[in-house]
């Protein structure tokens, strides 16, 4: 069976694997080392970067449409689950965690950020921890706001009300500039 060709248009939001959410800015064509080769031209905003992506190279990289409504409501579903967290050394589970990310997978995406929340209640993250957590927030966010039409501060506050449901608590205190939690910097 042949593969189904993915197109793509001129400000389509897709997602790079390693990356994230992009829009298409353009389909560039130019030659290179004497060859026609055409390009979609890639602008992630948060990271201000452009990136640009061989048509015939699409698939082979993972690049793909945003995930359907069914996708994000089993990514949703699966933030409403409880966390698996494994017994393995840390490193492992991070470097487990980062393939996740890397995935592109919006599910996977949830399932890291599930695993890794911490309610008001419990222990602090560790600076490693709260760096993985970040980015898949950050990326589940990006998705969840490219989908609505919203932007990323709306749809991470909506992730952070699924997560807080769930433990049935307040959202963990969020560290400022200085890495001090809200209430530490009360009491200073």
């Amino acid at each position: 069976m042949a593969a189904k060709k993915l197109s793509f248009s001129a400000g389509d939001f897709v997602v790079y694997p390693k990356h994230g959410v992009g829009r298409i800015m353009e389909i560039q064509k130019t030659e290179i080392a004497g060859a026609a080769l055409e390009l979609y031209v890639l602008r992630f905003e948060k990271e201000k970067m452009t990136l640009r992506v061989p048509t015939h190279k699409v698939e082979q990289v993972g690049m793909r449409k945003l995930s359907s409504q069914a996708t994000l409501a089993d990514a949703m579903s699966t933030l409403k689950g409880k966390p698996k967290v494994k017994r393995t050394m840390w490193s492992r589970r991070a470097q487990e965690y980062e393939a996740k990310i890397n995935s592109g997978d919006l599910v996977s995406i949830a399932e890291v950020v599930r695993d890794l929340h911490r309610a008001e209640d419990q222990p602090e993250q560790s600076y490693s921890e709260r760096q993985i957590y970040e980015a898949a927030i950050g990326r589940l966010a990006r998705e969840l706001a490219a989908l609505e039409g919203t932007d990323e501060t709306q749809a991470q506050e909506k992730i952070e009300g699924v997560l807080v449901k769930k433990t049935g608590g307040k959202p963990a205190a969020k560290a400022d500039a200085k890495g001090e939690t809200g209430t530490e910097a009360k009491a200073a």
